[in-house]
Parts: C-alpha cells; sequence; structure tokens
C-alpha cells in the first residue's frame, strides 16, 4: 500500500463517525486523538491493525501454548483450492493484481464491518456475471450451505438499507471484495478474504486444515420486510437459541451468567482492530451447567461452527470439546422474551459474541435493537487468520 493511499484511508476514518470502541469490562476505554473521550478516530485503529505485532486475543496477556498443532483431519480442501484457481483464472490480469496478496500479508488485518473502510481486491460490483458466480463458488467451496446463505443473505440486506436509507453509493448488494492470500495449494499455507458491510470472511488453509476467522455477520435491518429482498432475515436461529439457553439457566446460574443488567449500545469486544484484545474468562461455567444445558450448549456453539464447512465443522466441534472445562458463557440485558441481549462464549479455542446493536444506517435512537445484529467468532491465543499454524509451519519450512 502506498503512503498517499494510507493518508487517504486515515483520513476518511477520521471523518466517517468512528464509533466508540470496545472496553474491557470495568477497564479504561484507549486513549486516542479521536473525537470523545476514549475514541480514537479511524486513523489511529487502522494505524495500530498494521503496526501492532499480533498476539491474538487472549484471557491474560499472553498466548496459552500447545493448543493448535499441524495435524491430518481427513477432509479434503482440494475442491476449495480448486475453487479458487478457477476463480482467479477468470480475472483479468489487472483484476489478479490487485486480487492477490502474500499468505502473510497485513491485508488480511484490514478489515472492517464500516461500509466506509476502503478496500483491496476485486469488488462484486466490477465482476462480470460470470466472474460473481465463481466467487460465490470459492465462498461455497468454504462455507456450509448455511454459510452460503448468510453471506448471500447479508449482502442482500445490505441492498435493502441502500433502499431503505436512499443510499445506494454507500449500501448495496455487490459492495463486497475477494482477496486471495498466497497461492491456492493442497500443500503450502494460502487463503482468502471477503470483506464487506456486515461480512467478512477470513479463511485460511493449509493441508486440509482450515481456520475461519476473524468471521463477522450481521446485518441492519436484520429482516426484509419491504423491497427487492422482501422475506429475507438472518440470524434468528443463533437469537432464539441464545436465548432459550439463557432462560433455562435457574436464578443462581443467572447470577453468574448475567455479568451486566444493562443493554448498552454496543457490547462487542472483538469486531475490527481487536486482534490483540485482552479479555478475561468471565460468567458461567460449562461445569456449572446440567447434562440438558451442556447439550443445550453445545448445539448453541454448533449454530456457530456450522457456519463452515460440514467436515471442518466437525473438526472445529471437536475441538471446542476438548476445552469445555475452561469454557465460560457470559450475558448482558434480561431475558424477556422480546429482550435485546449480548451473549458471549469463551474457551481457549473459540470466542463467539452475538451483540443487539443501536441503530446506525437508519434511524438513530441510541437504544439497542433486535433489527440491528453484529455477530463475531475468532480464534484466541493466536490461530485469527491461521497465524499460529502458519507460524508451526514457517518453523518446519524456512521461508
Amino acid at each position: 500500500m502506498t503512503l498517499q493511499k494510507f493518508l487517504t484511508i486515515c483520513f476518511l476514518f477520521a471523518f466517517s463517525g468512528a464509533t466508540a470502541i470496545a472496553q474491557r469490562p470495568g477497564g479504561k476505554g484507549s486513549k486516542g486523538k479521536g473525537k470523545g473521550k476514549g475514541r480514537p478516530s479511524f486513523a489511529v485503529l487502522v494505524e495500530e491493525a498494521v503496526s501492532q505485532k499480533f498476539v491474538g486475543v487472549t484471557a491474560r496477556g499472553s498466548v496459552e501454548k500447545d493448543l493448535f498443532n499441524i495435524e491430518a483431519t481427513g477432509v479434503s480442501t482440494k475442491p476449495i483450492k480448486v475453487a479458487a484457481d478457477i476463480f482467479l483464472a477468470a480475472l483479468s490480469p489487472e483484476q489478479r493484481k490487485m486480487t492477490t496478496f502474500p499468505v502473510d500479508d497485513s491485508e488480511w488485518r484490514r478489515w472492517a464491518n464500516q461500509h466506509s473502510l476502503p478496500r483491496q481486491g476485486v469488488s462484486f460490483q466490477e465482476m462480470n456475471k460470470e466472474q460473481r458466480e465463481l466467487a460465490f463458488d470459492l465462498i461455497a467451496a468454504g462455507l456450509s450451505a448455511k454459510g452460503l446463505k448468510t453471506t448471500q443473505d447479508i449482502m442482500k440486506l445490505n441492498e435493502t438499507l441502500a433502499e431503505l436509507s436512499g443510499k445506494p453509493d454507500e449500501y448495496g448488494r455487490w459492495l463486497y471484495h475477494m482477496t486471495v492470500m498466497g497461492e491456492p495449494s493442497e500443500t503450502e499455507p494460502w487463503g482468502w478474504q471477503f470483506d464487506g458491510h456486515h461480512c467478512v470472511i477470513n479463511y485460511f488453509v493449509l493441508g486440509d486444515q482450515v481456520v475461519m476467522s476473524p468471521y463477522f455477520v450481521g446485518s441492519e435491518p436484520v429482516e426484509a420486510t419491504s423491497g427487492r429482498h422482501k422475506g429475507t432475515i438472518i440470524l434468528q436461529e443463533e437469537q432464539n437459541a441464545g436465548l432459550a439457553f439463557a432462560r433455562s439457566l435457574s436464578d443462581e446460574q443467572k447470577s453468574r451468567a448475567v455479568i451486566q443488567e444493562s443493554k448498552g449500545g454496543s457490547n462487542a469486544l472483538t469486531e475490527a482492530f481487536k486482534d490483540n484484545v485482552v479479555l478475561s474468562y468471565a460468567g458461567l461455567p460449562f461445569s456449572g451447567l446440567n447434562d440438558a444445558q451442556q447439550l443445550a450448549f453445545r448445539n448453541l456453539v454448533g449454530l456457530w461452527t456450522g457456519h463452515i464447512r460440514d467436515g471442518h465443522a466437525q473438526v472445529k466441534m471437536e475441538e471446542v470439546e476438548k476445552h469445555l472445562d475452561k469454557t465460560y458463557f457470559a450475558w448482558i440485558g434480561s431475558t424477556d422474551e422480546d429482550s435485546v441481549f449480548y451473549y458471549r462464549i469463551h474457551s481457549p479455542v473459540v470466542l463467539i459474541e452475538f451483540d443487539h446493536q443501536r441503530p446506525i444506517g437508519l434511524e438513530r435512537t441510541g437504544v439497542p435493537t433486535r433489527d440491528h445484529i453484529h455477530a463475531v467468532v475468532r480464534t484466541p491465543n493466536g490461530n485469527d487468520y491461521g497465524k499460529d499454524l502458519l507460524r508451526l509451519h514457517h518453523e518446519k519450512h524456512p521461508h
């Protein structure tokens, strides 16, 4: 990235209405030169995302060791590699040049949910019909049918937001970008990224292992009640299952799970530019659940891992199962049937946040609503973007 382009990004971010950064409960906001106390400008956030050494989300500031290994999963990644090759071959030389990056490039970390972020890669808007179909084939090869549908429905809802807001230049179905990191391979590390408003997929591949995180999904509105995509709706199963699980808790269990009774406008802690957040385990431990609740909890986690292609979703769940003794469930808000809320599932190998947020693109009331959802899935302790697997690979095969 040229200095001129970086300064342009900083300028756009500084004047795009920066939102407050997530804070650790009970902690102080990070300081910066942005508007408002404890509210750094996007220029500061971009600079930090690029310049900070990657550590990963941790519970105590240091990475828990030996959580991830290079090992066979028995689930072939060849279909993903083939889909990537075909997609890249369909691009023009100029498009391909702007879409491909080294596997360890900082481009991985430049993602954000905000629509105003200047993005790299080729956009769906500039792709022709065949290229779009091949891009979706690549996404479909890496995600489950549910994951693909969620992605495509978010894109449709972004067009609904354009219709409702009257801002087709800011929002729209095709304002999403694809990049490919490294050269698609069945043996060497590589990956791809899908980046746009309310949907970001970071997808790392090494042999037959995959890491799909950070993974960000959401929408405003969550349901299209009018317009071209009327009837489109997302994340209701993840929302309703989370609430049902919280309502199944006894009063004593709730006293441990609820870390804050009042729901703020935004409670998510690990969205964009939060690769190195220190987030303590909090809430109700898995060991504090009865048998029926433990099953419901596993099913809730499975709704999120189920966005990955089926075989690798099972691999991820097996990884989660190994650390259930250090897994916690935290809740913010009430548990009434129509409540707005935040929940978090946190273990050494998975972090899931679901958050009802205040309106931003539509009427700004400042009050959280079920019609604006943010959710993020991360791999703590250094394996977001598959970075720990990449480190292990480089130790065995120096580059």
